[in-house]
């Protein structure tokens, strides 16, 4: 008897997307028309769309909190991080503040890069757990042009890339399914009498397939070129994810429907109401504007007072006992927020007890 199953390829599940493009072409409003999204907003950008979102991550520990916070309780059906970029600043900052590093370079042999691209593979990494909890995972960011090298010093010419440090680049551009390019598509015409050259067109286009001059790659069998609209990936995508966002509208609607009353009411006997559900309880302490918003937002959604964070810095050895909250260097606040597991759990073991 044989020990191991022989399985079938094809698979009906959520995809992984990468959308990358110039800036101001609507990225962030094509990944709306993914079924049921939800946002989490890491540059401010989803202001004038009409989504629902997570709260905006202050700080890599929080974006990553709120990964976590979907895989365990999901919601939607698609989960949107506008921008990738972005989310790469707050990984950065997050191991500066950690390593007291002055900035992600070279130093010591590139390892601040490596450190760079594994934080960057943990977020890959949750939202490949979450996509396998049935979620659609959309990665938008902004694009750049770089010098490419040909082999052979055959030259070098102009390519769009993601606005990402090159590893990281690498591992997003391996870890999606799908790679969306967008751009202005726009053609010279050279006048004929001055030998002037003018540039022309201008329409939105997505491109789908891998070209010299970037990056995009599908296995839904898309053309090359589509112009950027959901309607043109509605239906391929809908097969290969088994979603129908015609469906999910449509039952969004039905839910909306009124019900004509009838035109006597049934008599309904008095019944005891049912408790209500008692809310859990909200932090209420405002958090002093000294404190970063990075670390402030973590105080807040672990319900961490002001002086429970001031026991930490006292009982971890940071500053003498009894030092004002304004005498807190600005540095050492970005410790605490990315060293927030430690945090916490110094409150739980030695303050809170």
């Amino acid at each position: 008897m044989s020990k191991y199953e022989v399985q079938e390829t094809l698979k009906i599940e959520p995809m992984k997307v990468l959308i990358y493009g110039v800036e101001g072409i609507g990225k962030t409003t094509f990944a709306s028309k993914f079924p049921d999204p939800i946002f989490i907003d890491t540059e401010g950008s989803t202001g004038f769309i009409n989504a629902r979102k997570l709260p905006n991550p202050t700080s890599w520990t929080m974006l990553l909190d709120e990964l976590e916070d979907i895989k365990s309780d999901p919601r939607g059906k698609t989960l949107i991080i506008d921008t990738l970029d972005w989310a790469e600043s707050l990984a950065k900052k997050y191991l500066m503040d950690k390593n007291n590093w002055s900035a992600i370079d070279a130093s010591n042999y590139g390892t601040r890069y490596v450190a760079l691209s594994d934080e960057i593979g943990k977020l890959l990494n949750k939202l490949t757990e979450i996509r396998d909890v049935g979620i659609n995972v959309v990665l938008t960011a902004h694009a750049e042009t770089k010098k490419h090298e040909l082999p052979d010093e055959m030259g070098q010419y102009d390519k769009y890339t993601l606005k990402l440090e090159r590893r990281d680049a690498s591992l997003a551009k391996e870890w999606a399914d799908m790679i969306l390019f967008f751009n202005y598509k726009t053609t010279i015409i050279t006048d004929s009498k001055s030998d002037s050259k003018k540039a022309t067109g201008g329409q939105r286009v997505m491109y789908t397939t891998h070209k010299p001059a970037w990056d995009a790659k599908n296995r839904l069998g898309l053309p090359d070129e589509l112009p950027i609209d959901f309607e043109a990936i509605r239906e391929l995508f809908e097969a290969k994810t088994g979603m129908s966002t015609t469906q999910i509208k449509s039952e969004s609607n039905t839910q909306t429907q009124q019900v004509p009353l009838p035109d006597e009411p049934p008599v309904i006997e008095d019944e005891p109401e049912p408790e209500e559900a008692k809310p859990a309880p909200e932090f209420a302490e405002e958090i002093p504007s000294s404190i970063p918003q990075s670390l402030a937002d973590l105080m807040t959604v672990n319900h961490v007072t002001t002086d429970e964070i001031m026991q930490v810095i006292y009982v971890g050895g940071f500053m003498p006992q009894g030092t004002p909250l304004e005498n807190v260097p600005e540095e050492l606040w970005g410790h605490l927020a990315s060293n927030w597991d430690k945090v916490l759990n110094m409150l739980e073991t030695q303050i809170r007890k």
